[in-house]
């Protein structure tokens, strides 16, 4: 008798202005996944839950790849306001975190498709 498979399901929970780029990624390395859109309940963001079922062989290489697309990384954002009596609108900007990935890992016990 042989050693069963061991499988893995990746869920990961990124926001929503990254979930295209990190699901063409795991696509083109040959991942399927599913999508699940929800929102944050800290900032109210809207998000992606990515479902990814997976050989345990291949976690490693499916985690780089959310790492690469979806970690943290910083943008430069550019704001205005008003000065109260001024009339005037100054900008000022500021590099803020942005990003990142919260992954979950679960053993899969069976897996079936029909």
């Amino acid at each position: 008798m042989s050693e069963p498979k061991t499988s893995k399901m990746i869920l990961a929970v990124l926001q929503g202005d990254d979930y295209n780029s990190v699901v063409n990624a795991l696509n083109q390395a040959g991942f399927f996944v599913t999508l699940l859109h929800s929102s944050g309940g800290f900032l109210k963001r809207r998000s992606v839950t990515v479902m990814i079922g997976v050989d345990a062989t291949r976690l490693d290489e499916a985690l780089a790849i959310l790492k690469e697309r979806a970690g943290q990384r910083k943008e430069e954002i550019y704001q205005s306001y008003n000065l109260p009596g001024s009339g005037q609108l100054p900008i000022y900007s500021a590099v803020v975190p942005c990003g990142g990935v919260t992954v979950f890992i679960l053993d899969i016990q069976r897996i079936e498709k029909y």
